[in-house]
């Protein structure tokens, strides 16, 4: 198969990144990354235009790892609220997901994540408080403690306030 050289000027998954050069099948080149403007072909022209990808890239990328890593600053003192239903033993209906995460950020801290970003081992499918990990760059991992309540009263919690006007009544 014929090959070509191309830059790449967005990222594309699984090829590379902005102002990667890289070598490509001439179909693929032509039919999708040239037509849809994910790269050009490699000239002595597009060679000089290179360089100035490169700069804006690193620029972009030291932004982006400032960025994370004042994000990560900012969530080691937030505590993520979370309302499940539960049946009356206290067992929650379901789980909390990564989706579930990011929606509740966005609405109580005005904080828009990728879901991608929510590392969760296995979903959480315990009331209490839990560590969540989040990847907000290749350099920058934090953990988000999310406290999981139910919207029901707890049978422990029914059975305290009945004990103790038992004893106020004795």
């Amino acid at each position: 198969m014929a090959k070509t050289d191309v830059i790449l000027i967005k990222n594309v998954d699984g090829l590379g990144g902005e102002s990667d050069q890289v070598n490509v099948t001439t179909g693929y080149a032509r039919n999708y990354l040239l037509p849809q403007g994910l790269a050009i072909p490699l000239t002595e022209g597009n060679e000089r235009r290179l360089e100035a990808l490169r700069k804006v890239r690193l620029a972009r990328e030291i932004r982006e790892a400032k960025d994370a890593k004042e994000l990560a600053a900012s969530f080691k003192h937030l505590i993520l609220q979370l309302k499940v239903k539960t049946g009356d033993t206290g067992k929650m209906y379901g789980s909390v997901t990564p989706s579930n995460i990011i929606e509740q950020l966005n609405e109580q801290f005005e904080i828009k994540l990728d879901r991608r970003k929510v590392h969760l081992e296995e979903p959480i499918r315990t009331v209490g408080d839990h560590d969540v990990e989040l990847r907000l760059h290749a350099e920058v991992k934090t953990s988000l403690k999310v406290r999981v309540e139910s919207t029901n009263p707890l049978p422990d919690e029914e059975a305290e306030p009945a004990a103790e006007e038992a004893q106020a009544k004795a």
